[in-house]
Formats: C-alpha cells, sequence, structure tokens
C-alpha cells in the first residue's frame, strides 16, 4: 500500500505548531499581526490543497500576500474614490 500524504489542514496546522516558539517571542502586537496572516492563510486551504508542487509554506505565505494585497487595493481605492 502506499504511503498516506497529511491533509493540507494537517500540514497548516503543523506548520502553524513549527511557528509556536517564534510566536511567543515575539511582542504581543507582533504576536496579533502574525495571528491575523495565518487566519488569512487559513482562508485559502481549499486552494493550496490544489498547488501539489509547492511547498507548503510557499502556498501559506502566497496566500497571506494574497490578503495583503487585496487590502492594499481596498485601502488606494478608499483613497482615490
Amino acid at each position: 500500500m502506499g504511503r498516506t500524504l497529511p491533509s493540507i489542514t494537517q500540514v497548516f496546522l503543523q506548520e502553524e505548531d513549527a511557528l509556536r516558539r517564534f510566536r511567543r517571542a515575539l511582542r504581543r502586537s507582533d504576536q496579533l499581526a502574525l495571528d491575523e496572516l495565518l487566519d488569512s492563510a487559513q482562508q485559502h486551504l481549499a486552494a493550496a490543497a490544489y498547488a501539489g508542487s509547492a511547498l507548503p509554506l510557499e502556498i501559506f505565505l502566497l496566500a497571506m500576500l494574497l490578503e495583503e494585497h487585496k487590502e492594499v487595493a481596498r485601502l488606494r481605492d478608499l483613497l482615490e474614490g
């Protein structure tokens, strides 16, 4: 029988757990910012499941970047509108 691969949700939770000590070392305001970034990555787990060739952490970082870009675009529209 073949090896069973963990789901993208399991991989995400493992990555999040690996960052636990790093998170604790941050200032409280930075901890909250990291939590928001991780939440934004978690919103895209379904899409991340289709990115088989990329490393999971790369996909999670790309999802965070996507959400930050959307926020910048939204703020830019507010300023220009």
